[in-house]
C-alpha cells in the first residue's frame, strides 16, 4: 500500500476534515516487532502522538478510526492505528476470552513503537473492545500512556446491565475521554459517568447524541475530541497525578 495524502489544518486550529495548501500529511504502512498499522505522520508535529486500535469485530481500517487518525494529524499528532494481536490472527470474527491478555500486550507494544517518535504525550485509545483492552492495560501500568481515549466503552453486554465491566475501574489513574453515544445498548452515557466515578484518574464524557455503538456520528469530531482531551492531559513537560513516565521503550 502507497502513502495516502492528505491536508494540514490552518494555524492553530483543530482540524476535522480541514483542507490546505501546504505540504500533504501521509499515512503509511507501519510494522515494528508484533505491532501492524498505519501510521500518520503530521505535517506540522507538535511533538504528541495518539495510538488507536478497533473493536472486536473491525480492524484498523474501520473507517471511525481512519477518519479520526487522518484529522487527529491534520491537528498535529502522529497517530498510529493498528490491529490487535487477535486480528492478526485472524482475518474476522471476534476475539476469544483467552487471547485477550496477549492483546492487551498489543497494546503496550503500540505505545512502546510510538514513543521513540513522539517527543511529547501519548494517548493510547480504541474502539469498545480495543478501548476496553486498552483501559485494563492503563490500569494495569499507569506509565502506559498519558492519557486514554475510549471510544463507545462497552460496558455491559446488550441487555446485561447487572454484567457491568468495571471490576478494575478503583485501579484505574490515567485521565481518560469516555466518547459515548446516546444510543449505545452496551451502556448510556448516564450509566457510564456512574461507573466511571470509580476511576481515581480524572474522567470525562463527550456525549454524542443519537449515535449507536458504531460512533459514526462522532466521525467529523476529532477537534471538540481534542479540545476535551486537552483538558485532562497535563501540560507538556510536565508528570501527570504524581506518575512517571518512560523516556524509552521497556523502561
Amino acid at each position: 500500500m502507497g502513502p495516502v495524502a492528505r491536508r494540514p489544518p490552518p494555524d492553530g486550529a483543530y482540524a476535522s476534515g480541514t483542507t490546505g495548501n501546504e505540504r500533504p500529511n501521509v499515512d503509511e504502512p507501519f510494522q515494528s516487532g508484533g505491532v501492524r498499522g498505519v501510521l500518520h505522520r503530521p505535517d506540522r508535529p507538535r511533538g504528541d502522538a495518539i495510538a488507536l486500535t478497533h473493536g472486536a469485530g473491525a480492524n484498523r481500517d474501520a473507517p471511525l478510526l481512519v477518519k479520526l487518525a487522518r484529522d487527529f494529524a491534520e491537528s498535529g499528532y502522529l497517530v498510529l492505528r493498528y490491529d490487535l494481536p487477535f486480528r492478526q490472527q485472524r482475518p474476522k470474527g471476534p476475539p476469544y476470552p483467552a487471547v485477550a491478555a496477549r492483546d492487551r500486550e498489543g497494546v503496550r507494544e503500540a505505545v512502546a513503537a510510538l514513543r521513540p517518535m513522539a517527543p511529547g504525550r501519548v494517548i493510547a485509545g480504541g474502539h469498545s473492545y480495543g478501548g476496553r483492552q486498552t483501559a485494563m492495560t492503563g490500569a494495569e501500568d499507569p506509565r502506559l500512556a498519558d492519557a486514554l481515549l475510549l471510544l463507545s466503552y462497552p460496558l455491559y453486554p446488550p441487555g446485561r446491565p447487572e454484567k457491568k465491566r468495571t471490576a478494575y475501574f478503583g485501579d484505574w489513574r490515567i485521565p481518560a475521554l469516555f466518547v459515548h453515544g446516546t444510543n449505545d445498548p452496551f451502556g448510556s452515557p448516564e450509566e457510564l459517568r456512574e461507573a466511571a466515578a470509580a476511576i481515581p484518574g480524572r474522567t470525562d464524557v463527550l456525549v454524542v447524541e443519537g449515535a449507536a455503538h458504531d460512533l459514526k456520528r462522532a466521525a467529523g469530531l476529532a477537534g471538540e475530541i481534542l479540545t476535551r482531551l486537552e483538558a485532562l492531559l497535563p501540560a507538556a513537560g510536565t508528570k501527570a497525578e504524581g506518575r512517571e513516565f518512560p523516556s524509552e521503550p521497556g523502561v
